[in-house]
């Protein structure tokens, strides 16, 4: 990673360019994920929506749609991890499955629990339909394993849904690599894979995406995420740009024919957010302006922001509910404070909780590793 020099706060730092772009996207999204739930979620929107109705019209329903982003980016990210070059072929799936769901679930059951409390404590000051039943053993099971979807749980919090998705998408992602790589026999084909991603993202946007009833699994939302995966092969500074735009095109062709078969906003979205990362996602910003410091902070954080915001939000909407009175002023001065706070919660979640599970998660997988090169091995009979 190129290393740029820099002076921050008044203090001379050195600090590592970054993806600029890609953070400015996942700091965006957050905002608007948790704006869309203060409007859609708790009294305080329903008492303030006369402020400014069409933004509170909007936020509602509309702003869900930044979730695309976060797919497309989450593509995009899979195919530098696991096959940068587009070649297929996985050595250890299981290990490469693993490691996603280290990353994802620690830190995701934590805030599950923060939320189940929070449900809790704000039953105590209202009564209202954003409160969730108290969860049961099985339900609480489902959501560690990331199948509360599949099997047909009740979410505990808002945006759960998409946690396992995103290890869904990731876990179909290794698998497909791998069996590709295992019929092909490991050759190094270029052009195998992003025909497989091709016809997965055609399959998604023609036929599963347009019916809701696939929305608990992962091919309803691989059109979304192949288009991240494309977008990051296509731009490969290697690449002729001819044979760039080709795998580019190879990706949005079926997204045009999804649009016209059926105008979704959310696959426009996606199409549009897949193009930005194909022309710029790759650039690195050096992080010497505290504009730069603030939006590679939120991109960093986005996770933890995502993750921690609704309960936040709940326990606002609670607080304001039982103490504050019902004029719109006061309700929207409470979706400010619970805005702002979702923000600071998520900072000091991924401090305290997600960076030290994420270190503790890389320290177990370490010794295993070690562990298993160490082991005896059988001797040959």
């Amino acid at each position: 990673m190129k290393v740029v020099a820099g002076t921050v706060a008044g203090a001379s730092k050195t600090l590592p360019a970054q993806f600029g772009l890609i953070n400015l996207l996942k700091a965006g999204a957050a905002q608007l994920i948790v704006l869309h739930h203060l409007a859609f979620y708790g009294p305080m929107a329903d008492h303030a929506r006369v402020i400014f109705p069409a933004l509170f019209d909007w936020l509602a329903d509309s702003a869900r749609i930044a979730v695309q982003v976060f797919l497309v980016i989450g593509g995009f990210l899979a195919a530098k991890s696991l096959a940068p070059s587009g070649q297929a072929g996985c050595a250890t799936p299981l290990r490469a499955i693993w490691r996603r769901y280290a990353k994802l679930a620690p830190p995701f059951v934590a805030a599950t629990l923060v939320a189940v409390l929070a449900s809790l404590w704000a039953a105590e000051w209202m009564t209202h339909d954003s409160i969730s039943a108290p969860a049961t053993l099985s339900q609480l099971g489902a959501h560690v394993l990331l199948l509360h979807g599949v099997l047909g749980y009740a979410s505990v919090s808002a945006g759960a849904w998409y946690v396992a998705i995103d290890f869904q998408l990731y876990a179909l992602l290794v698998v497909l690599l791998w069996l590709v790589g295992r019929v092909s026999g490991n050759r190094q084909q270029q052009w195998l894979m992003p025909l497989v991603v091709a016809a997965g993202i055609t399959l998604s946007l023609l036929h599963f995406n347009l019916d809701a009833d696939w929305d608990n699994w992962a091919l309803y939302f691989f059109g979304s995420y192949g288009l991240g995966l494309m977008a990051w092969w296509a731009s490969d500074p290697r690449r002729k740009p001819g044979m760039a735009v080709m795998l580019m095109m190879m990706a949005l062709l079926p997204a045009v024919l999804g649009l016209l078969l059926e105008f979704r906003s959310r696959i426009a979205l996606a199409a549009v957010t897949a193009c930005v990362l194909f022309l710029w996602g790759r650039g690195k910003i050096a992080s010497d302006s505290r504009a730069w410091v603030a939006i590679n902070g939120m991109g960093k954080i986005s996770y933890s922001v995502f993750l921690i915001h609704f309960p936040v939000c709940l326990l606002v909407n609670a607080a304001f509910t039982r103490f504050a009175p019902a004029e719109p002023e006061w309700q929207g001065v409470g979706l400010l404070a619970a805005w702002s706070g979702s923000l600071l919660a998520g900072a000091l979640f991924h401090r305290w909780v997600e960076a030290p599970l994420s270190r503790l998660m890389q320290f177990v997988a370490e010794q295993l590793a070690v562990r298993d090169v160490h082991m005896p091995r059988p001797l040959p009979r």
